[in-house]
């Protein structure tokens, strides 16, 4: 069961929510998007959420700050979440602005809107599970872009069901976070894609 649950945290690393929903996107989107301006979204948002925070992670690593890619700690948490919204808000206003994709402009406003509710709680001494904000994040996503294109997306959606309740429970086995943490990390990611999508759907 260690084992299951420490792969399933891998997997499902908040890294790769960003360009999950990206890919997800351009999977079910019925509007025709040319390979180029796919691929001048995707690379981009690939290298700026997965490849940088990982060099960031071996950077910060180095200097002390954080000591392991779990980010055990409240402080070990505060420079990848700060480095994450920025790079976030750099991708909202150079990779993908409003007019470019709506859909997938507020998805990251939403992922936007979760990691500053992330940080706002390590003000108060709060650590949020981060694979529960991301994987519920791109949950509610998913469904929202079922309605908008009324798609049926029932079997993609029932995976990710299970896998959220997958990666929950190898959370919670692997004492990562306390029940608490989890519960507060699904209703942000949640309501933070639900919150946006009165502005497009």
């Amino acid at each position: 069961m260690k084992i299951f649950s420490n792969l399933i945290s891998y997997l499902f690393h908040p890294l790769f929510i960003p360009i999950g929903g990206t890919v997800a996107y351009f999977l079910i989107t019925p509007k025709f998007t040319p390979l180029e301006i796919q691929s001048a979204s995707i690379l981009p948002i690939f290298i700026l959420t997965v490849i940088i925070p990982i060099i960031t992670f071996l950077i910060l690593k180095n200097l002390g700050l954080v000591h392991s890619i779990t980010l055990d700690s409240i402080q070990e948490r505060k420079y990848p979440l700060y480095i994450h919204a920025s790079i976030l808000l750099l991708i909202l206003y150079k990779v993908i602005p409003n007019n470019y994709v709506s859909e997938l402009y507020f998805y990251f406003t939403g992922l936007l809107g979760a990691t500053i509710a992330c940080i706002l709680l390590l003000l108060f001494n709060f650590k949020t599970s981060l694979h529960t904000v991301g994987i519920s994040g791109l949950l509610m996503y998913l469904i929202n872009l079922s309605i908008h294109f009324e798609i049926n997306l029932i079997i993609a959606i029932s995976l990710l069901i299970i896998c959220t309740g997958s990666i929950i429970t190898a959370r919670l086995y692997l004492k990562a976070h306390t029940d608490i943490e989890v519960v507060i990390g699904l209703f942000i990611g949640l309501l933070s894609q639900l919150l946006t999508v009165r502005f497009w759907l």
